[in-house]
């Protein structure tokens, strides 16, 4: 699709204003590392993770507000500590679990209505599993008792694990075993419960929920304009009941001719204004397939409405029509009345197919992906292992697709659209990170916020359908990793460059450790019309409240703000690796000896005293040449800033 001469002369593209980023591949060199063995100080977990003191990550914990600066000693490290509205449900006593990387240790285990947490006291250091129950996938019994009365459990986890329990036949055949009671609580939907979402109650400084405000996000694009305006169609989502309810339109396009466009487009999801270039006008729209079906219907109102998006852009009279999916896929959708737009219908339109594939075969590819990375990676059959996965290969064309869509709106000043299906799944990953290269906003911490909460949230991405949140149907064809790829493909991103991003990698894993936790609300449901009809704003926390309570913990030291620049990747496959620090996370023989969130908190700090040290400089200097005399020649002083 994207022959690899193309993306190399992307990679060096350069315009004369918004200057692509400088960082180059060889500065990259940044060693890997599994940010869940990092710690923070206690009292909810912020991520799903193993822990013993020399093989494991420490929990994470998220800081109270009052206890921001406690000193946790280790002693209560060791103890299970309760979140707000958390309670035991069960406890069992003599359980064994069995580790893939240290063998068999007998312990304790709890249940919670949240989490299922482990204890060896065994072992010196203390050895500690401690799994939110949202990342349960599945829960099995394992053949009948043993000859020694054990009865084994197999947990397979949403986070590449499996975990495997032993305890001994229970002599009271009426009592439920611990492991009937984690299916309860594990499954909460299933079981008529609530999720744990609902019932913590951890008050954050900050509201997470007002980090994104679709006018004021709009307003800093410069809409309102001559050529965009806001419409209040979709206000109580009779229009789209899976889009947001304030959208941009082209401003010469009434209301009662949206309502015609909807009717031709799949699920209503119309075009839409997703991004406008600050100067050239040039846009990002997104929206769903043209209900052409196999007789090739037409839609004079949809014609006229992309004609009016590529004129809203004076500097280009093209159009590109990014479709997402393989041209047989495509054409295969007309036979169930979807399919493609016609280029002698949209005049002066170019259509590309971008060779992503559906949902279902990137679940079998996370699943392959699964077998060869845990527990144990057989290192003479590493490479073709993971080539057999085709990941990599998934990663590279959902990164083409998106260089393709920025490189048109950048050097080619032309509008794109942009679909797949629905609208809902790849449309989100090519739009968000076309976005993310062309905008230095979304490279922030609260930027990047913005943007899930924009082009995922707001836009329908169905979480709960692809999660899967508190649901035993784990054979739901409609779980996909489609989040993840889109988080792998930013890590891809901070990899080549290192200082565009105010984030660090540990950020990206706190967002997919909660995308399956259920701690925060900010993942549950399929729409914002969803979201506001359970009243998750006002009912659950949002995980940014818990980020921003935090900020050092997740930001880059490298971190440079040059917020005109514009990223061009290398998309070739041997630019791309596995993420270790995600998918390799639980192996302990993968971890870095030396943790390097622990180094990153330290170049914060020496950055901080520097940047001190140079304000105290440029004070002095300025002081200085305000008392010399009136008529002696001074130099003008610029601003330093200093970068590690």
């Amino acid at each position: 699709m994207e022959k690899s001469g193309s993306t190399d002369s992307l990679g060096s593209k350069r315009s004369s204003s918004r200057q692509p980023s400088v960082d180059s591949l060889s500065s990259a060199s940044t060693s890997r590392s599994d940010r869940s063995a990092q710690v923070k100080p206690p009292s909810a977990l912020s991520s799903d993770s193993v822990s013993t003191a020399a093989e494991f990550s420490p929990e994470l914990r998220v800081k109270p507000k009052n206890a921001a600066k406690k000193v946790i000693q280790e002693s209560d490290k060791e103890e299970l500590q309760l979140l707000p509205n958390e309670t035991v449900q069960d406890m069992a006593q003599d359980v064994t679990y069995f580790c893939p990387f240290i063998g068999p240790l007998r312990g304790t285990v709890t249940v919670t209505n949240y989490r299922l947490f482990f204890k060896c006291m065994d072992r010196e250091p203390t050895f500690m599993l401690d799994l939110s129950l949202g990342v349960v996938s599945r829960v099995e019994k394992i053949g009948n008792a043993s000859t020694r009365g054990d009865v084994s459990y197999g947990i397979v986890c949403k986070d590449m694990r499996n975990l495997r329990f032993a305890h001994k036949q229970l002599e009271d055949t009426l009592r439920k075993s611990i492991f009937e009671v984690l299916m309860k609580f594990a499954f909460p939907v299933s079981n008529g419960l609530q999720i744990f979402a609902f019932q913590y109650g951890q008050v954050f400084p900050e509201n997470g929920w007002k980090v994104y405000d679709a006018i004021s996000e709009y307003k800093r694009q410069g809409v309102p304009n001559e050529s965009w305006r806001i419409t209040k169609v979709n206000d109580h989502y009779e229009l789209c009941d899976t889009y947001p309810s304030t959208l941009a339109v082209p401003v010469n396009i009434p209301d009662e001719e949206l309502k015609r466009v909807a009717a031709f487009r799949a699920k209503g999801r119309i075009p839409v204004l997703s991004w406008l270039h600050p100067e050239s006008q040039a846009t990002v729209t997104r929206c769903s397939q043209p209900m052409v079906g196999v007789n090739g219907k037409r839609s004079k109102e949809d014609e006229k409405y992309l004609q009016a998006i590529m004129d809203a852009n004076a500097q280009s009279h093209k159009l590109f029509i990014f479709d997402a999916r393989p041209s047989v896929n495509a054409a295969a959708n007309k036979m169930k009345g979807g399919g493609y737009e016609s280029e002698d219908a949209y005049q002066n339109a170019e259509l590309v197919f971008l060779d992503i594939h559906n949902i279902h075969v990137m679940r079998e590819s996370l699943r392959k992906l699964k077998d060869v990375v845990y527990p144990n990676i057989e290192d003479s059959h590493w490479l073709s292992n993971l080539e057999s996965t085709h990941w990599l290969e998934h990663i590279k064309l959902i990164l083409a697709g998106a260089l393709r869509i920025a490189d048109k709106v950048e050097s080619g000043k032309t509008s794109v659209v942009v679909h797949c299906s629905d609208g809902w799944d790849r449309t989100a990953q090519l739009t968000s990170l076309s976005m993310l290269m062309l905008d230095g906003y979304y490279r922030t911490i609260r930027g990047f916020q913005v943007l899930i909460e924009k082009e995922w949230l707001s836009f329908g991405h169905r979480f709960q359908l692809r999660i899967g949140h508190g649901d035993k149907n784990h054979t739901d064809a409609d779980r996909s990793p489609v989040f993840i790829q889109f988080v792998d493909c930013v890590w891809q991103l901070t990899r080549q460059f290192p200082a565009a991003f105010e984030f660090n990698e540990y950020f990206l894993v706190t967002i997919l450790d909660h995308l399956y936790s259920c701690l925060f609300g900010t993942f549950l449901c399929n729409s914002e019309q969803q979201r506001l009809k359970e009243e998750i704003p006002k009912r659950t926390v949002s995980l940014w409240s818990y980020i921003n309570s935090q900020l050092e913990e997740f930001t880059n030291p490298l971190y440079v703000n040059y917020s005109n620049h514009v990223l061009f990747p290398v998309v070739s496959l041997r630019h791309l690796e596995l993420w270790v620090g995600y998918y390799i996370r639980w192996n302990p023989r993968m971890r870095p000896q030396e943790p390097v969130h622990q180094r990153y908190k330290e170049l914060l700090a020496k950055r901080a005293e520097l940047q001190k040290r140079v304000d105290e400089l440029q004070r002095e200097v300025t002081n200085r040449s305000a008392s010399e005399r009136p008529g002696s020649p001074t130099r003008s002083i610029t601003p330093v800033q200093t970068f590690v």
